[in-house]
């Protein structure tokens, strides 16, 4: 076996993808039941036998069993001499697992200020305004020096900003209070989802998900979905972010001769699910430009329609298992999916899509040119490892024996823009008691003087006002007789 290949499985020849052009993305799609998990997972050894570390989600919890050593079985043996698998043997894949809710794995956390208002928003289902709102929460976050990093942050700053609207009215517009409300009306309903265990710190460092074994072989890192699937908004811009953090992090490698990494993205329809418009050039973007540095995307879907075909046109490695063609719309998908394969004058395309058994798939890779296979009709190959989920005795010995455990086992708290809000807040209760205090002072020192002299300056009106008119009817009495008695005279 060549040392630049994994091994898919044979047709009338062998069927191998290329990893030096394993970094120019992929497409599993199938029904339900048709074999796409065993393809991921015979995809994820061969990627990691070669060095190259996996990242994937785990819905059905049935990708686990990677992670342990397979046992022979008769149809397994079977299935192996069928398509030629002379060196056929059983292996278990290094495997780290990860989980949003820190359950079945290892925490994945990252900040606020890392998830960022586009992604935030779609997360939050957030309207025009809501997310211009959103935007000019950010934008005051980072020049007031204010660290987001957990929904705490985040809404103290919002109640902030509302209490803070007129101030702020002449240099950001209107932040109508309604507006902060219904956002973080929003919140609690992320926190209900779990995002209050998703926010913080410590957040995951990407080189994490990078490592590889001292022996060579890179590790395989399992998302575990099957409670986050609940929550199909949160696990849909989780894998977002992960994606955009990658494409962020990581430097231009070019065209590598294998990946650095290889991202399988299961129920792929919920990324592009009611996304809007500005969301799906972000993930167009995303996905043309990341293997640049390295990184392969794989979509793993039931129907190909579920991927735009902005996106799809990006998918250089194909893999489709059987499709059904009841409904118009199940019909569509079988052309969509025939269309996308280069013919091959052997069969017709469409038609063996709808009658490809279990394990069968249509497979065309990318040649080491770049150009496309013709697509073949492949039996698959059977994996080394276990085939099914496996134990929680068994997931809790990976958990603690893996090479992060203690890094991100336990929350950390610092100091951020919660408390440095609830410090201001605290401030600026205390100046205004003041202030209130002082004014309240100067108005008692204004009136005290006067309620003191009152007493007296009424005593002594009192006293004066009556002497004053007794002297007075003493002088009227005494002009009166006088002037009566110089008329007696004359």
């Amino acid at each position: 076996m060549a040392d630049n290949v994994i091994f898919l499985g044979k047709a009338d020849k062998r069927e191998d993808l290329f990893l030096p052009m394993a970094n120019r993305h992929g497409l599993v799609t199938g029904a339900t039941g048709t074999g796409k998990t065993v393809t991921l997972q015979i995809m994820a050894e061969g990627f990691c036998k070669a060095g190259v570390p996996v990242f994937a989600a785990d819905v059905k919890g049935d990708l686990s069993g990677i992670s342990q050593e397979g046992t022979p079985q008769d149809f397994l043996l079977e299935r192996a001499k069928k398509v030629g698998f002379e060196d056929y043997g059983f292996e278990a894949t290094p495997t780290i697992f990860w989980d949003l809710f820190g359950e079945q794995g290892h925490p994945i956390r990252t900040t606020i200020s890392e998830m960022g208002p586009l992604l935030l928003s779609r997360l939050m289902g957030l309207t025009d305004a809501q997310e211009g709102a959103l935007n000019i929460a950010f934008k005051i976050a980072d020049e007031e020096g204010l660290a987001l990093l957990d929904l705490k942050d985040l809404r103290a700053l919002l109640s902030d900003l509302a209490d803070r609207g007129k101030e702020l009215r002449t240099d950001y517009g209107n932040l109508n209070a309604m507006t902060i409300g219904s956002i973080q009306r929003r919140l609690v309903v992320i926190e209900e989802q779990g995002g209050d265990k998703f926010f913080g710190e410590p957040a995951l460092d990407i080189k994490d998900l990078m490592r590889t074994t001292r022996d060579g072989r890179g590790y395989m890192n399992i998302l575990a979905a099957d409670k986050l699937m609940s929550s199909p908004q949160l696990y849909a811009t989780f894998l977002l972010w992960l994606l955009s953090e990658l494409f962020e992090e990581l430097p231009e490698v070019g065209d590598p001769d294998k990946p650095k990494l290889v991202f399988f993205f299961d129920e792929a329809h919920l990324l592009f699910t009611d996304a809007p418009v500005g969301l799906l050039q972000k993930i167009e973007q995303t996905v043309k430009l990341i293997r640049s540095k390295g990184v392969g995307v794989y979509f793993v879907t039931q129907n190909p329609l579920d991927v735009p075909e902005s996106v799809l046109a990006q998918m250089g490695n194909r893999v489709q298992h059987a499709l059904r063609a009841y409904t118009p719309r199940e019909q569509k998908a079988v052309k969509t999916a025939a269309d996308t394969f280069r013919p091959n004058p052997k069969f017709k395309t469409d038609k063996a899509i709808t009658e490809l058994g279990k394990g069968e798939a249509l497979v065309s890779v990318l040649d080491l040119k770049g150009v496309p296979t013709m697509v073949e009709r492949t039996m698959i190959r059977p994996p080394e490892s276990r085939m099914g989920p496996i134990t929680p005795l068994e997931r809790d010995k990976l958990i603690k024996s893996s090479p992060v455990y203690g890094q991100y086992d336990e929350a950390v708290d610092r100091d951020s823009a919660y408390e440095k809000l609830v410090q201001r807040a605290g401030e600026r209760a205390a100046a205004q008691e003041k202030a209130a205090a002082d004014k309240q002072a100067a108005r008692e020192a204004r009136a005290a003087p006067r309620q003191r002299e009152s007493a007296t300056d009424r005593f002594i009106k009192n006293v004066a006002g009556s002497v004053g008119r007794q002297v007075g009817s003493m002088v009227v009495r005494s002009l009166v007789r006088g002037i009566l008695g110089g008329f007696s005279r004359r």
